[in-house]
């Protein structure tokens, strides 16, 4: 796991971490590297930025769950990936994503000043599907098109919500900040507070002449074509996010996320075994005891291996490097294809073919040595061990 993707070394705390914990050590590296605290130092504002991201997955039992596992690519953009850091967000986006954790709309109160909050942009709702792949595909990756049912922009205001000719006007309750001050009286004085303004629900505008075909939201429900694609490597159960393709946000908001589902379809020749596939090759008696040339698939076509007069069943024969290649961030290189060698005892056999049989029984090399026995046990017992 790379130094800048340890997420729980950036926000200070052990793996075993609570939920309480991760969000008390966020607040604290947050409010030291805030960029009110830090005006200017950018190297202040990018490690605010990766506390964020490093909160965003650790606040998430599932991508707490996966980061665990996989590490940072697998929740945050390798080849396709994406996570809240890989999204490109800025400081704002994380004012609204986590201000609520220090009161109010923003982070403010910082010894003098505070930060005036942003209006509200709204964010589309993420979708989920499932997608089946091929092993050829898998092995390449591939690029996938499909026409999807979602929350599209208004084509009529084109996503602003006003009636063709009109725009949104400033909000007369918080003039346009997207939140309004509470002053209350306790036993410690008068207290303030930072809302959400009530009038324009933190976007600091109003729309007072509505578009009739989205009643004012900026999104429809609609179809859309939606093309990504997904890295080579992937495999059955992994999730692949796919940023901002999702469902279009209110008042041309930021648009949600795809959460792509892999499923493996099963193939006629291969069984997978993470980057190495299996291929199971029968032999005929007479081919394994005088050896022989035979073509095998692969992923691309045929490959001709020789087997050596006297070959076992059970024995394993590797074409390196005619396997699935590694995700980015889950190991390297690419694997094998295993030839397994089983052998074909027949089944039914006529006089003749029986006679020629029995008359080899008594023949010095058809009966297996110590030495064999012995091997093809420990190949036997290695097969249940693992």
């Amino acid at each position: 796991m790379a130094d800048e993707k340890d997420y729980y070394k950036i926000l200070g705390v052990e793996r075993t971490a609570t939920a309480d914990e991760i969000k008390r050590a966020y607040k604290k590296v947050a409010i030291k590297y805030h960029p009110d605290r830090n005006p200017g130092n950018k190297e202040a504002e990018e490690k605010f930025k990766q506390a964020a991201e490093a909160y965003d997955v650790l606040r998430d039992p599932d991508k707490r769950a996966r980061y665990d596992q996989f590490g940072a690519d697998g929740v945050n953009g390798a080849g396709g990936f994406g996570g809240f850091g890989g999204q490109g967000m800025d400081i704002n986006d994380i004012f609204s994503a986590f201000g609520d954790i220090f009161g109010g709309h923003g982070f403010g109160g910082f010894g003098g000043g505070s930060r005036s909050a942003q209006p509200r942009q709204y964010k589309g709702a993420d979708m989920r599907m499932k997608v089946k792949l091929t092993l050829e595909e898998i092995a390449t990756g591939v690029t996938k098109k499909y026409k999807m049912k979602k929350d599209i922009t208004c084509p009529e205001c084109g996503g602003s919500g006003c009636e063709n000719g009109s725009k949104p006007e400033t909000c007369p309750t918080c003039h346009g900040q997207g939140y309004v001050i509470r002053t209350q009286r306790s036993m410690f004085g008068l207290m303030q507070s930072q809302e959400a303004c009530p009038t324009c629900h933190g976007e600091g505008t109003v729309i007072k002449h509505k578009c009739t075909h989205c009643h004012g939201d900026g999104i429809i429900k609609g179809e859309e074509i939606v093309e990504f694609n997904i890295p080579a490597g992937v495999g059955e159960g992994m999730i692949v996010n796919i940023p901002r393709k999702g469902n279009a946000g209110m008042h041309n908001g930021v648009p949600g996320d795809i959460q792509v589902v892999i499923e493996e379809a099963p193939h006629p020749d291969f069984i997978r075994d993470e980057t190495d596939l299996i291929y199971n090759l029968l032999l005929t008696v007479p081919q394994a005891a005088l050896g022989d040339t035979i073509e095998v698939p692969t992923l691309t076509g045929k490959a001709r291996i020789k087997i050596e007069p006297g070959t076992q069943p059970g024995t394993a024969l590797r074409l390196r490097g005619k396997g699935l290649p590694a995700i980015k961030g889950y190991g390297s290189g690419t694997g094998d294809i295993v030839v397994n060698i089983s052998v074909y005892i027949p089944e039914h056999l006529d006089k003749d073919e029986k006679s020629k049989i029995e008359s080899l029984n008594d023949s010095k090399h058809i009966q297996p040595t110590d030495n064999i026995k012995n091997k093809i046990f420990r190949a036997f017992r290695n097969y249940f061990n693992k």
